[in-house]
């Protein structure tokens, strides 16, 4: 740490600039002003330096893990307070950093071309509420890695945990490094801060995992977009399938903090061969099941509005409670509840963010896919299916054409949980970039030698 601050005394003759330590601003003005200085010395740093920083910020989490999530359900009044936890907690050790910067090189008879990653600049962060710490401290850890400064543009129902986060990670880096505002945030959520963020002449790229209209905004921001979309994230179940792993997995996915992640199953397609066998089994793993037309009239009346739309005051909150709101009597605790519907119903078309899920009949697998297709409305975001056929798993991954698809597992495989693959909270289906890291939040520079170092 110490050989990190006399780098920056060296360079710059000062420690930090004594007026810039809060990391919360009031006007984008001075936010962005603070974070152009920060950054302008960060780009000195080395890589070996840029991971010590990571490693520094990472270690300031980690003791918070649980005092994070209290404070996101708190806020926001959303979600399960360990599944908040595990996510803060994968999102702290699986994001990669600068180990993701890869280098390319080609070289022949003329000379030698190399394709490096460079920093972007100034980064704006739009963050959904849904998660709000492990979506931050992930594309942190990233964007930082690949050298760039962050303005963070919470949203406002986590805007207190976010702005508390913020303030732990700049902190952390500081201490390491001397360099203070390399990462911010302001001292309240308004759309018309975001967009004058977005639109600030010395911003270099808006990475935005909010709702439709803040992506709508980023696009006409005239910066580079990296972009998450909407998403209706769809599983297939068909004859084949091992049943009673097939449904603990669903019901594990499906119910992770109750249904709030992005890529958790929001719809379930059964073909009508396994669909009995199968539903047995989801109630042996904490599910409600519904096919009463009235309970589900019930349950429609209390969670989509008139306006069909979701009811946001039932985002996130437990399936207990959405049972106990539309009126119906369930004589123990639950995690999930699964509704049988016709395909066109309201439960599968929107994404409810709610543990509630329709299940579809299909009367065979091609039936089944065509109708996974219709239901993930072409967002390309996540697909599952559960098979023991190679060919339909192929035929369907190749057809969904989805960022995530995963294969006979829950749902929150897709992002790194259980220990295989790395972790992002950022998928960008909008622009194309998928499940996002360190790399995507860099500019793909080729710099070319001529007549040399090529040694075959």
């Amino acid at each position: 740490m110490y050989h990190l601050r006399l780098f920056i005394r060296n360079c710059f003759g000062k420690e930090v600039m004594s007026d810039m330590k809060s990391s919360i601003y009031s006007n984008v003005t001075d936010a962005v002003s603070a974070v152009k200085w920060a950054c302008d010395r960060y780009t000195k740093l080395s890589m070996n330096e840029r991971q010590e920083i990571l490693e520094a910020v990472k270690a300031a989490l980690r003791p918070l893990i649980k005092e994070l999530a209290e404070m996101t359900v708190a806020e926001t009044n959303m979600g399960v307070i360990q599944d908040k936890a595990d996510k803060i907690s994968l999102a702290i050790e699986k994001t990669p950093g600068t180990e993701d910067l890869i280098t390319e090189v080609n070289t022949g008879d003329h000379g030698m071309t190399l394709y490096e990653l460079s920093p972007f600049g100034i980064v704006c962060a739009v963050h959904p509420c849904t998660n709000p710490c492990a979506t931050l401290i992930s594309n942190t850890i990233g964007m930082l890695a690949a050298g760039n400064g962050i303005i963070h543009c919470p949203h406002p129902r986590a805007i207190k945990v976010s702005q508390y986060l913020t303030g732990v990670i700049s902190d952390a880096i500081r201490g390491v490094c001397g360099i203070d505002n390399l990462v911010v945030t302001l001292h309240e959520s308004l759309m018309g801060f975001t967009a004058e963020v977005m639109s600030h002449p010395d911003v270099d790229l808006v990475v935005c995992t909010g709702g439709s209209s803040s992506l709508r905004q980023a696009m006409t921001s005239g910066k580079k977009v990296i972009g998450a979309g909407p998403a209706n994230p769809v599983v297939i179940v068909d004859e084949t399938a091992h049943l009673s792993k097939a449904a603990r997995d669903i019901v594990r996915g499906a119910a992770f903090d109750n249904n709030l992640m992005c890529t958790s199953e929001k719809c379930m397609v059964v073909v009508d061969k396994a669909a009995d066998s199968f539903i047995f089994e989801l109630l042996k793993n904490g599910v409600y099941y519904v096919k009463n037309e009235e309970e589900i009239q019930k349950l429609l009346h209390v969670t989509v509005t008139e306006d069909f739309v979701i009811n946001k005051k039932l985002e996130g909150r437990s399936a207990d409670e959405i049972l106990q709101c539309a009126g119906i009597c369930c004589h123990s605790s639950v995690k999930l509840i699964v509704a049988e519907t016709g395909p066109t119903h309201p439960f599968v078309t929107l994404e409810l963010l709610m543990p509630l899920v329709p299940l579809v009949r299909a009367k065979d697998f091609d039936e089944a896919l065509e109708m996974a297709l219709d239901i993930e409305q072409g967002y390309k975001h996540t697909a599952a299916l559960h098979s023991e056929s190679i060919e339909r798993l192929n035929r369907a991954a190749k057809l969904m054409q989805t960022s995530v698809f995963v294969k006979n597992g829950p749902s929150l495989l897709g992002i790194g949980f259980d220990k295989e693959g790395n972790t992002s909270f950022t998928i960008a289906t909008t622009t194309g970039e998928g499940t996002t890291s360190a790399r995507h939040f860099a500019r793909r520079r080729r710099c070319t030698l001529t007549s040399g170092f090529s040694i075959r």
